[in-house]
Order: C-alpha cells, then structure tokens, then sequence
C-alpha cells in the first residue's frame, strides 16, 4: 500500500514538473496522471529480473582447479569473496542466489594449496626463530 502511494505522489511530481513547462489541456490531465503512474509501476515490476539457477553440471563445471568461475558475470576468480565484496554480497547470500550447495569453495584448490604452503613456511621460520631465541 504505501509502495503504491510512493509511485502516485512520484507521477504527481513527475506530472506537475511536466505541466509547468508544457501548455497540456485540464481535461486530459486525469489520463497523463495515469500512464505517468502506470509507467512507474511498471518499471518497478521490471526492475528484479528472475535469476535463472545453475544446473547440478554448470556448477560442477564452475570449480577448476585453478579458477572458480562466477556465476554474477561469468569470468574466473582464484577466490570470490572480493568479487562478492564489490557486488555487494556475502558468500551466503550468494549461494542462496545461485542455489549453490553450503560447501561450494570460495576459494580455487590450487590457490589455497599455494597460500597454505607459503604459511606453512613463515610458520616454520617462526618456530627456527622462537627455538633460537630460546637457546
């Protein structure tokens, strides 16, 4: 209800921003008022396009070795949480979206694999430190 009072005060202004400008006779102001509102609420009922979800196979053939593909523009990523970020989205919403199953990586295998041995290393030159320091 006040969705549709919003789309009426909206044409009122639309129309009345028109009228002063523009020499438009009394009797088809009723009319103009009505398709400036019908084309309102048209252009909201347009405006969430019905998002087609992926089939059991896009999504298998979406996890690569190296990259993931997304499903918001189609282009690989080695992780997606930045891309969801820019988008204005977090990893659940996303996969609510898309209808992706709760442990679809964020994160490509062999770029976690990368990141998880280069911790591994720092790790490890921290304990060589630490028992060092310690003798």
């Amino acid at each position: 209800m006040q969705m549709r009072l919003l789309s009426v005060e909206l044409a009122a202004k639309i129309l009345s921003a028109y009228v002063t400008r523009n020499n438009i006779p009394a009797g088809t102001l009723p009319d103009l008022l009505f398709e400036v509102h019908h084309s309102l609420t048209a252009l909201r009922k347009h405006a969430e396009p019905q998002v087609r979800r992926p089939t059991e196979a896009q999504i298998r053939d979406s996890i690569r070795p190296d990259t993931l593909i997304s499903f918001e523009d189609g282009k690989p990523y080695k992780a997606l949480r930045r891309h969801l970020t820019m988008r204005g989205l977090t990893p659940e919403v996303y996969k609510a979206k898309w209808g992706l199953p709760v442990d679809y990586p964020l994160v490509s295998a062999a770029y976690s694999a990368r990141r998880s041995m280069i911790s591994r290393r720092i790790g490890q030159g921290q304990r060589q430190r630490m028992q060092s320091a310690a003798e």
